[in-house]
């Protein structure tokens, strides 16, 4: 496994950071006057659930067996570099499981507020 292999897979996992607690919903109609205020509200409250979250660790984990496994079948016999992908496979998955989990939070913490959001 050569590290280059990793570098794409650090930039992806980076790039989940704050996705789904800055998420601008579509609305139904015309914003009320409460409406960014209850959308910063809601996206504080999205951001405030944290990434690395118990499934989180568990995708982590998981990519790291798996890509050991797969590191030490392969032609450069190097389970550790495949430990490494596996693991940052795993965390993006996770990170990404966690950011739709955060985009969810908005939309139905504006639905609750009363505003007419679609999606």
């Amino acid at each position: 496994m050569k590290p280059a292999y990793l570098l794409p897979l650090l930039i992806v996992a980076a790039g989940c950071t704050d996705r789904g607690a800055s998420y601008q919903p579509v609305l139904d109609g015309q914003p009320n006057a409460a409406y960014q205020s209850d959308l910063a509200e809601c996206q504080t409250l999205a951001r405030d659930q944290q990434h690395l979250n118990r499934s989180t660790k568990q995708a982590v984990l998981i990519g790291a067996g798996i890509g050991a496994v797969l590191g030490e079948v392969d032609n450069d016999s190097d389970p550790l570099g495949g430990a490494i992908v596996g693991a940052i496979s795993g965390g993006a998955a996770g990170a990404s499981d966690a950011a739709d989990k955060r985009e969810t939070i908005v939309i139905e913490c504006l639905r609750r507020r009363g505003h007419p959001v679609v999606g």
